[in-house]
């Protein structure tokens, strides 16, 4: 029986961010399949193809960034923790690129990360971790012929 690659959905901060040029080449391609949703251009279809990949990938990862310049990735992953725990992934950088989560935002996120692992989903905070986590996940998933 061969193993199939987990499929993980890269939600979370975008911006200028850097976290998913530095979490990529720490999986294991012949384990992990990444869906990317970040592009250049945004159109209704890569918003079909994003929603898609949100509902059927096995793994619903947001890596939240202080660079980010909203909350909505922190409401998302909220909502996946509570309808679909075994498949949400949260991996919180509280520091990255010279910026920081501070003060009341860092309590708050703080705060959010503990009522997302209380849910039931995996919280990690750093890429190192992340990486092993996902990397290791392919055991989890059915084996297929």
């Amino acid at each position: 029986m061969k193993m199939r690659k987990v499929k993980v959905f890269l939600g979370g901060t975008c911006a200028s961010s850097t976290w998913r040029e530095e979490l990529i080449p720490m999986l294991d391609d012949s384990k992990v399949e990444t869906f990317n949703p970040v592009v250049p251009n945004w159109t209704p279809e890569c918003q079909a193809e994003e929603d898609m990949h949100r509902e059927t990938d096995d793994i619903c990862l947001y890596v939240i960034t202080p660079e980010g310049e909203g909350f909505y990735s922190f409401v998302e992953v909220t909502d996946d923790s509570n309808k679909r725990p075994e498949r949400t992934v949260l991996c919180v950088l509280m520091e990255a690129n010279g910026k920081m989560f501070e003060g009341h935002i860092a309590k708050c996120v703080l705060k959010t990360m503990k009522l997302v692992a209380k849910n039931g989903a995996t919280v990690v905070d750093n890429l190192e971790d992340l990486a092993q986590h996902l990397n290791d996940a392919q055991q989890k998933i059915k084996s297929i012929q």
